[in-house]
């Protein structure tokens, strides 16, 4: 897998949300973007990430900084995910994982012996101007949250 190069403008995107409204990147120009992608939506590691985000939703807002959240799924199985979770922040729907392979986060994965493709969990931090400031390739679903905010009070603020 080949990151984008930090450093330079964030590989743009538009993408269908929760709510199946078009999504694009630069309509958050002006702010820092937090783009985390995660394999599943409801599954265990996936909500934990996505709760500790809701969760820390003031913080982010104090912080000149939105969330989105990325994943293969559907925009039915993301507004189910969404209201079971009181999520708080745009998920989208990434189905032909088009945006994933531009970040260079899909790819071979393997898991209780079985090899397959999906979704490397990975957050990408891009400032107000668009350009990618950060990629965090190592992600802890319990801490995700409190990494993120760390790195944009001691990198972008």
């Amino acid at each position: 897998m080949k990151f984008p190069e930090t450093g330079k403008k964030a590989p743009k995107f538009t993408l269908l949300d929760q709510n199946q409204n078009k999504v694009s990147l630069a309509d958050y120009l002006g702010k820092n973007v937090v783009i985390y992608f995660y394999p599943k939506a409801s599954t265990p590691g996936c909500t934990v990430q996505a709760c500790g985000i809701r969760d820390s939703k003031r913080v982010f807002d104090k912080l000149n900084t939105v969330v989105i959240g990325i994943s293969p799924d559907a925009p039915r199985r993301l507004i189910n995910f969404t209201e079971k979770q009181d999520l708080n922040f745009t998920l989208l729907s990434d189905e032909d994982h088009a945006v994933a392979e531009s970040y260079g986060v899909w790819g071979e994965k393997k898991f209780m012996g079985r090899v397959f493709d999906g979704i490397h969990r990975t957050t990408f931090i891009v400032d107000t101007k668009g350009v990618l400031r950060h990629v965090m390739a190592k992600v802890k679903t319990k801490t995700h949250h409190e990494d993120v905010v760390e790195y944009i009070e001691n990198n972008l603020i």
